[in-house]
């Protein structure tokens, strides 16, 4: 069973339990963390590194969590060093990852930036996901709608969404379907989850949201 009780969707791929919370989720809403040759503990973004596997959800509070409790240490079964700031690191790697897969999108002709531009997508229909910048302005903002069954992202500031796009920054920009839309889509609600606070705040004003 997934989280809430509801029955496991195996669209959602291979499940991790959370060393913090001890829920057993899907891989796209955990972070994986694994131990270096020199004993401290790495995150693995790209889950790439060799070694063990160790999940925590991609929640500011629950990597906080598992950092104060020494769970780290209790799932490597071995001595290592875990930084203070371990969920800043994640939530950096995150970002440069974020920015880094939307630039290959707009390279690849499956993503474009400015008002027009989007604003023409989605009459077309052709574009799946709208991006806007969380620090832009709320006026200009509603004036695009994330696309019927499509989803929204709002986590990066205009600065970052312009690294993007090679451009100072940007307010409006879309995905289209195909190439690295869903894994976009998956690493920026990443990212929300660790620019939240525990109490649900925002600590950068970016959210991922679907409207």
């Amino acid at each position: 069973m997934a989280r809430g009780g509801q029955p496991k969707d195996r669209a959602d791929g291979p499940e991790r339990r959370c060393i913090a919370t001890g829920e057993v989720q899907p891989k796209a809403g955990l972070i994986r963390f694994v131990t270096s040759p020199d004993g401290q503990i790495v995150p693995d973004v790209l889950e790439k590194l060799p070694g063990r596997g160790i999940w925590v959800a991609a929640d500011r509070a629950a990597i906080d969590r598992a950092v104060q409790k020494r769970l780290f240490l209790r799932a490597a079964k071995q001595s290592v060093s875990v930084p203070d700031n371990l969920a800043d690191e994640v939530e950096r790697q995150l970002l440069q990852r974020v920015v880094d897969q939307i630039a290959l999108s707009r390279k690849a002709g499956h993503a474009v930036a400015g008002y027009e531009k989007v604003k023409s997508w989605l009459q077309t229909g052709e574009a799946l996901v709208l991006i806007q910048a969380s620090d832009g302005s709320a006026r200009g903002k509603s004036k695009l709608n994330t696309p019927p069954d499509g989803k929204f992202i709002g986590v990066l500031t205009a600065q970052e969404l312009g690294l993007a796009f090679g451009r100072e920054h940007v307010i409006h920009g879309a995905l289209a379907a195909g190439g690295l839309t869903r894994r976009v889509v998956e690493d920026a609600a990443r990212l929300s989850g660790l620019r939240m606070t525990n109490g649900g705040e925002d600590t950068s004003g970016k959210d991922l949201k679907t409207r």
